[in-house]
């Protein structure tokens, strides 16, 4: 089970790459919003599909929703979660549907085949000063 969207060429690479990150310390754009600097959501975005290391980094296990397919419902797992290439706004919309939605503390992503049971549906939020995956929903039925 696994990602279709996410599985499509240059959209997600296998485990093995989680070990092929970038070096160097973690970087970010900060903001000051009511005396705390938080992280800016579009450089941890970038960096987020770009460092295997630094995304699963920013998860945090057990993470809501699972992926589903006919065969079942699997949690996911930091054995069984799959890096995470293509960002919403790289997603093909002539073929795929694409939602996406924005505020300080969440960005939720939802990306559809209409009439086929795929459906993949993604929140960040915000944690304290730093962004995280908090919600995977991938449905393959």
């Amino acid at each position: 089970m696994g990602l279709l969207w996410l599985g499509l060429p240059g959209c997600h690479t296998k485990k093995e790459a989680v070990n092929a990150s970038k070096t160097g310390q973690e970087e970010t754009v900060t903001t000051k919003s009511k005396n705390k600097t938080v992280e800016d959501f579009d450089q941890f975005y970038n960096r987020f599909h770009a460092d295997s290391t630094f995304q699963m980094s920013r998860l945090r296990f057990p993470i809501e929703g699972a992926s589903v397919d006919v065969d079942g419902t699997e949690k996911w797992t930091k054995q069984n979660w799959l890096i995470m290439k293509t960002k919403i706004y790289d997603i093909d919309t002539t073929q795929y549907k694409v939602t996406y939605h924005k505020t300080p503390t969440e960005f939720t992503q939802h990306v559809w085949l209409p009439d086929t049971g795929f459906s993949s549906q993604i929140r960040f939020e915000l944690v304290g000063k730093k962004w995280y995956l908090v919600y995977c929903l991938d449905e393959n039925l």
